[in-house]
């Protein structure tokens, strides 16, 4: 990997080369995303079925479309009992912290008739996206549903692409049944952002879609929102490990290829203040690269946006994780809550020698679908948030109101809103 002295001009170069990798800088697919989502609009089944021949080179109708509870059954035949088993632990991390999120509605009155609150509703009826094709994420299955369905949302409706046979990853298939799917269709791309966005003869419309996928996704979600709510518009992976001369440049190594595995477009960066941490872990990296079997995607990764970043103080290293805001952070220092304490912008941050990325993506319990390109400066991960909706509750008696009406009818008319102030007037005309 290549290492630099961290300084103006190494900062700025680095920021600017992350940024080349989000999806606002794919405008020349645009255009083919939204002739998909205009014809599937206009046309939808038919429109999906074809992209779905053409794209996944699979033959799907009317009468297959929804996975079977035959196919769920055929899908635990062909997985192993131990993998149902440990997607079941990890169901249960996830739940469990995901509970803790949960939203009350509340009230809050007062002896003069003042009725205030906040009335918490879950969204009837959301849209799962799951990568398929070549790849499985049976994670991505479990952390879309369970905030969802914690949430108390009532239909949860996934997609997802098939391969050629027609048929559903068995692995995604058991994760989505256990998890609490409630309908399950074999489409995917940016035609299955459309079904879901406008509804077809066989896809009920959803009110959120929610899940990665490639750029054709991303593209879709982003020129559907509106029409529907979306999670965030993902971009391609990244991790950022913070570290000073106490770490095992073996972890380090190993974790920052963890993330580089996924595309070519995936970052891997690590900040120090060690010269000699970044040189072993440079070379525990070359390493790492030759025995691991996506090498070449590793590799590509690395040459495109792998850094090792060397600075002068923690102070500086910190500086610069927060202007990344990285997807996943990962801090071993010799004292790493001080150093969490300090960082405003991350998706996930994980501490410690022992708190590994992956442990996030499958098992520890918090949502794997964090903001990417440096939106954890404003966005958040998915949550039990992201699948309710809040009302404002006002309730006044008419000797409550009596003692504020004057004041409403003038912030009114200094406004020029003469109905405004006219429709609390008139509730106290002689």
């Amino acid at each position: 990997m290549r290492i630099q002295k961290l300084d103006r001009n190494s900062r700025q170069n680095l920021l600017e080369d992350l940024l080349k990798r989000s999806p606002n800088n794919y405008g020349q697919y645009e255009q083919g995303v939204a002739e998909i989502l205009a014809r599937v609009k206009e046309e939808g089944d038919a429109a999906v079925f074809a992209y779905t021949q053409k794209f996944d080179h699979a033959l799907i109708h009317s009468g297959n479309v929804q996975v079977t509870e035959a196919e769920i059954k055929e899908a635990y035949n062909q997985v192993d009992d131990s993998f149902v088993g440990i997607i079941g632990k990890a169901l249960h991390n996830i739940r469990n912290y995901h509970e803790k999120q949960r939203r009350y509605s509340w009230f809050d009155s007062k002896p003069d008739g003042t009725i205030l609150g906040q009335k918490i509703t879950p969204l009837q009826r959301v849209g799962v996206y799951v990568p398929g094709g070549k790849a499985a994420y049976p994670s991505s299955v479990l952390m879309n549903i369970v905030p969802a369905q914690v949430a108390g949302v009532e239909e949860i409706i996934m997609v997802t692409p098939p391969g050629k046979d027609g048929k559903v990853n068995p692995n995604t298939l058991v994760a989505a049944h256990e998890a609490g799917a409630t309908a399950i269709y074999k489409v995917g791309g940016a035609q299955a952002v459309g079904a879901l966005a406008y509804g077809t003869e066989s896809i009920p419309k959803v009110d959120k879609i929610v899940g990665p996928g490639n750029i054709y996704v991303a593209l879709a979600k982003k020129a559907v929102y509106g029409h529907v709510s979306i999670d965030a518009i993902a971009g391609p992976s990244e991790i950022l490990v913070v570290a000073d001369e106490t770490a095992n440049p073996r972890y380090v190594a190993a974790d920052l290829l963890s993330q580089a595995e996924h595309d070519e477009l995936a970052s891997a960066i690590l900040v120090t203040t060690s010269s000699e941490l970044a040189i072993k872990v440079s070379e525990q990296v070359d390493t790492f690269v030759r025995e691991l079997s996506r090498g070449e995607i590793i590799q590509k990764s690395l040459d495109n946006y792998g850094y090792i970043l060397v600075a002068d103080t923690m102070d500086e290293v910190i500086e610069i994780a927060n202007d990344i805001a990285s997807e996943h952070l990962e801090i071993m220092t010799k004292d790493p809550y001080n150093v969490m304490t300090k960082i405003r912008n991350a998706g996930a941050i994980f501490i410690g020698e022992y708190a590994s990325e992956p442990l996030g993506d499958y098992f520890a319990g918090p949502n794997h679908v964090l903001p990417t390109n440096g939106t954890a400066r404003f966005f958040s991960p998915l949550s039990v948030d992201d699948f309710i909706k809040k009302s404002s509750i006002i309730g006044y008696s008419k000797e409550a109101l009596a003692l504020i009406h004057e004041d409403i009818e003038a912030f009114a008319e200094a406004e020029q809103l003469t109905a405004h102030a006219n429709s609390i007037r008139v509730r106290f005309e002689e």
